[in-house]
C-alpha cells in the first residue's frame, strides 16, 4: 500500500525553524554537564545531511551520559522539541543526537581522537564554545 502525503509528512523529520535557538539550547546542555572541548562545525555548505555538528567529549561514560541526557532535556524543555534519532546510549562512548538541522556528537576522548569528525569535515567554520 503506498504511503500518502500526510503519511509521509508525519513520518518525516523535520528542522527547527531557528537553529541559533536549538544550537543555544544544546549548548547550554553541554556546559551545565562540563562536556570538554566543544566545537560548533558549520557543515550546511558542505553536505545535505545537516546544517551544523556539535562536537564534544567526557571523561567518562557516566559524564557522556549524563551530557547526552542533558541536551536532551535542556532542548525539550526550551523548545519543546524531541530528538529525532539516537544512537550510543548504551554504549556510551559515542552518543549521536540527530536533531536533523542540528547533530550532536558526544565521544569519549579515546573515540573523538580515533574517529577525528574536526579532521574529516575540516572546509566546515568552526565555533569554539566557551562557558562564559
Amino acid at each position: 500500500m503506498p504511503m500518502t502525503n500526510s503519511q509521509f509528512q508525519t513520518d518525516s523529520p523535520h528542522k527547527i525553524s531557528d537553529s541559533n535557538q536549538l544550537i543555544d539550547a544544546i549548548k547550554e546542555g553541554l556546559l551545565e554537564k562540563k562536556a570538554k572541548d566543544i566545537k560548533l562545525l558549520d557543515v550546511g555548505a558542505l553536505t545535505t545531511l545537516t546544517d551544523y555538528f556539535v562536537i564534544c567529549h567526557g571523561t567518562s561514560e557516566t559524564q557522556i551520559r549524563a551530557l547526552a541526557n542533558s541536551v536532551t532535556e535542556k532542548v525539550k524543555e526550551t523548545l519543546g522539541e524531541q530528538v529525532w534519532k539516537q544512537e550510543g546510549m548504551d554504549a556510551r562512548r559515542w552518543i549521536i543526537l540527530d536533531y536533523v538541522n542540528v547533530v550532536v556528537h558526544i565521544f569519549s576522548e579515546e573515540k573523538r581522537e580515533y574517529y577525528g569528525i574536526e579532521r574529516m569535515w575540516n572546509d566546515a567554520i568552526v565555533t569554539d564554545i566557551e562557558d562564559q
